[in-house]
């Protein structure tokens, strides 16, 4: 089972600008200026083991793996300053953030938030808190590579410290509103750095992008039935740390 099979919110945000900067060349999208981090809620009421298989009932939808990071946190009032909110973070997990590429963007263009496009999440079996982590945990993110393989070759290698956005400000953005309850879940969005042609991609979706921006024309497909993907941050001497996310997608 995932560390915490269930929460009481999912709150993804986007923490990696060079993985923004790209999707809003490849959409041609111009974003709106707010100096806010980006975040949407997910679903929450079952995570995934990072170890089962994953059905999906379609490949036209655009099966993609999404590896990030994540925190769990104590209670956190409503207006708790950014100066505060690190105290909150109990827990750090690793995540795969399953996504339907080819219905995301009609969703996206409602105006209202993700339900189809954005399945349950896996998360690895081992949840650490910050201490552990030790010299890895620094500004409030991950310094570590996540190492990304599908279908066993080297897919991405991108370091988890290169978040724009830490996980205190998006703690703070979260609870603006709302009281946060203990157990909620902020990820950091997928792990992206902005020399992604050279250490590689955490999503399918990236790697298309890349190959459109150079070419004109994506030519890595979405996963397929059968397809296995393998996730796993280690400590800098090789040692396991949050465990590895390794499925394999089939059809439901």
């Amino acid at each position: 089972m995932a560390p915490l099979p269930r929460a009481w919110q999912w709150l993804d945000g986007s923490a990696f600008p060079s993985h923004g900067e790209l999707m809003d060349q490849v959409l041609g999208i111009v974003p709106e200026q707010t100096g806010r981090p980006l975040m949407y809620q997910g679903l929450s009421d079952h995570f995934l083991s990072g170890h089962e298989d994953v059905a999906f009932p379609d490949l036209s939808h655009g099966i993609d793996f999404e590896g990030e990071f994540g925190v769990v946190l104590g209670n956190v009032a409503v207006g708790t300053p950014v100066e505060e909110c690190a105290r909150a973070i109990r827990l750090v997990v690793q995540i795969n953030d399953w996504s339907l590429r080819a219905l995301a963007g009609p969703e996206m263009k409602t105006g209202f938030g993700w339900i189809q496009a954005k399945p349950a999440c896996s998360m690895a079996p081992v949840a650490l808190t910050p201490d552990a982590l030790g010299t890895a945990w620094t500004e409030g993110g991950v310094d570590l590579i996540l190492e990304v393989d599908w279908n066993g070759r080297s897919f991405g290698r991108a370091q988890g410290g290169a978040m724009a956005w830490s996980f205190a400000q998006l703690i703070a953005h979260a609870a603006a509103t709302r009281r946060l309850s203990a157990g909620t879940i902020i990820g950091s969005g997928t792990v992206s750095n902005r020399n992604f042609r050279d250490v590689g991609s955490s999503c399918i979706a990236e790697r298309r992008g890349i190959e459109i921006v150079d070419t004109g024309t994506a030519t890595t497909g979405f996963m397929t039935f059968g397809d296995r993907v393998r996730m796993e941050a280690r400590a800098r001497d090789g040692a396991p740390l949050f465990g590895a996310i390794d499925q394999r997608v089939v059809q439901a």
